[in-house]
């Protein structure tokens, strides 16, 4: 027999290089130039963060830096496969050899797509589901411009792959060589985006810290640091937009819940979250926000002891309250956050219409991948149910 142990097997992945540098898109060519041969860059971005400016300063920087730099700016969000096929297409036209992900999630997911398909002849639709992917990729940069996915630091990216469905691409070539995170990137984000993102990373260290297989130490460690940083500055964020502190602790945060989910990964919020995205374009972050309140209650019969443990990162530790206590503050204290952050509360303030719940609960079921790490199991019923008290 082998002797107990208290630590489980486990591995943990992560991305090779993290820069924490305010003002680090503005020397990004220098940075670059610096790690990688490569000189023909491409850069994935949608058209608000072109408009808003963003891009402007990485631009210049890598032009100066002796970079030739294409631009592909068709990201949109819940991106379609066409969208990928076409970044694809004009980065093989450009002999791109280094792509560059700038923008949010979606921005993220489709670099590091394009960065495989580009170096690959594998085609993406074998690429669905976990470890498909079997070629190699280009040389890839990524650079959050909000504070929410993790995108940065995961192997996963989320395209819409029908009229209403979504698919992952989960794989270890999605992992980047180099995140940066600039947090004067995401000092313009507006209010309702910085409290959708916010919560989205919160959900991401919630549902890591929750995880039912492959939960583990190194993965827990950074859920609970990126829960603290993120609960204690998500309302300060969205009152304040210009406020540094809240702004670095927001977009650290969101980077180690990512690291979390990508090793622990995420279930019944997302799994509910993504038919809002695909049968009315609710943002990622706001469809989980929209179902986090639901799915923690339901799950509380069996991550009571979890759920007191994050009770305590968020609001210290209570003398005389015992986990069932602490288990319901948690909760408590998320929904107040949620409200606190003034980002729409119910399905029905963002357009979601009661006579189509049953077919999101339909869908929901399809997304097995991430229902299965679910502490308590989910029934179509179940799903209904959950649907109906978010509404």
């Amino acid at each position: 027999m082998p002797m107990e142990t208290m630590v489980p097997n486990f591995e943990f992945r992560t991305v090779p290089s993290i820069l924490v540098e305010w003002s680090g898109a503005r020397r990004l060519g220098e940075i670059l130039a610096a790690r990688f041969a490569a000189r023909r860059v491409m850069v994935v971005t949608d058209m608000g963060v072109r408009r808003a400016g963003l891009a402007d300063p990485v631009l210049t920087s890598l032009t100066e830096a002796g970079f030739t730099v294409t631009v592909f700016d068709g990201v949109v969000a819940d991106p379609p496969e066409a969208i990928v096929h076409d970044c694809a297409e004009q980065a093989r036209a450009a002999k791109a050899e280094i792509v560059v992900g700038l923008g949010g999630g979606s921005s993220l997911d489709i670099a590091k797509l394009c960065a495989v398909l580009v170096a690959s002849a594998q085609p993406l639709a074998e690429m669905y589901g976990i470890g498909k992917v079997t070629g190699s990729r280009l040389p890839l940069a990524l650079i959050p411009t909000t504070a929410g996915t993790g995108s940065e630091v995961t192997n996963i990216s989320i395209i819409t792959t029908g009229e209403t469905t979504k698919m992952g691409v989960v794989s270890p070539q999605l992992y980047a060589d180099l995140a940066l995170l600039d947090a004067e990137l995401t000092v313009g984000l507006p209010v309702v985006h910085t409290a959708a993102t916010g919560i989205d990373a919160m959900v991401h260290a919630i549902e890591a810290y929750t995880s039912k297989f492959k939960k583990n130490p190194l993965s827990d460690a950074l859920a609970r640091e990126a829960l603290r940083l993120l609960g204690s500055n998500v309302v300060a964020a969205c009152r304040d937009g210009k406020d540094r502190a809240a702004r670095e602790a927001m977009l650290l945060g969101a980077t180690l819940a990512g690291q979390a989910f990508a090793n622990a990964p995420v279930a019944a919020v997302h799994a509910l979250a993504y038919p809002l995205g695909g049968h009315y374009h609710v943002p990622h972050g706001l469809s989980n926000a929209l179902m986090l309140g639901p799915v923690l209650r339901f799950n509380m019969a069996a991550a009571a002891p979890l759920y007191a443990e994050l009770s305590d990162v968020l609001l210290g530790a209570r003398a005389g309250r015992d986990t069932a206590a602490r288990s319901q503050d948690f909760v408590e204290e998320m929904e107040r956050l949620m409200n606190d952050s003034g980002a729409p509360r119910r399905l029905r303030d963002v357009g979601v219409t009661d006579n189509s719940l049953a077919l999101l609960a339909s869908d929901a079921m399809k997304q097995s991948r991430l229902l299965i790490n679910n502490p308590v199991e989910v029934t179509e019923a179940d799903a209904l149910a959950l649907y109906r008290e978010a509404f």
